[in-house]
């Protein structure tokens, strides 16, 4: 497919490696004639490593089929994360280098997870925009302090730390915003 059919969120290929368009930016020609440019920022699928990329208008892409299906985490086999379909009860092994930083974000019985498939090959993990985890490790809260906006770190769950207001405490159920990594409320 040509450079200047390329959408934000389609899946190309180039050099070997599957990537998704996240920006595209168009330069149009100097005075004198010269080719259109795109420059794609484009997400290496898996791994999500940046990578820029400037093409002319007519230079080529291969677009692959990028397929996203609802799944439920199911259980760890080792360090694999297993995920299961939510439609056909497929099962998808994820190994940690797929999941990455995701991984403090999964948990069971929550929905809004998407396996990422390219050629029925599990290639990345979305997860929700937020997650319900239980803090299990933070200070007790300070007396007095709840009038203040303080923070305090907090060991959820899945093995991750954040940084929480002062009232919350052990046991507490908290949102945490994946895109951030930051406290989002009690849930």
């Amino acid at each position: 497919m040509k450079a200047s059919d390329i959408k934000k969120g389609n899946v190309v290929e180039h050099e070997g490696t599957v990537y998704q368009v996240r920006d595209i930016e168009r330069s149009a020609p100097t005075a004198r004639g010269g080719n259109v440019t795109f420059r794609f920022t484009l997400y290496s699928i898996p791994g999500g490593r940046k990578y820029d990329l400037s093409l002319r208008a007519d230079d080529d892409l291969r677009e692959m089929d990028l397929v996203r299906r609802a799944a439920h985490f199911s259980y760890m086999d080792g360090d694999t994360y297993v995920f299961m379909d939510a439609e056909d009860y497929t099962q998808y092994p994820l190994g940690p280098e797929l999941v990455g930083d995701n991984a403090g974000y999964i948990v069971e019985g929550l929905e809004g997870y998407y396996v990422q498939l390219i050629d029925d090959a599990p290639v990345g993990l979305q997860v929700p925009t937020s997650v319900a985890l239980t803090v299990v490790d933070t200070a007790p809260e300070l007396k007095g302090a709840s009038a203040t906006k303080r923070t305090k770190p907090a060991r959820l769950n899945t093995g991750i730390e954040i940084q929480v207001p002062e009232y919350i405490s052990n046991d507490d159920k908290v949102w945490v915003n994946t895109l951030t990594g930051e406290f989002a409320g009690r849930a």
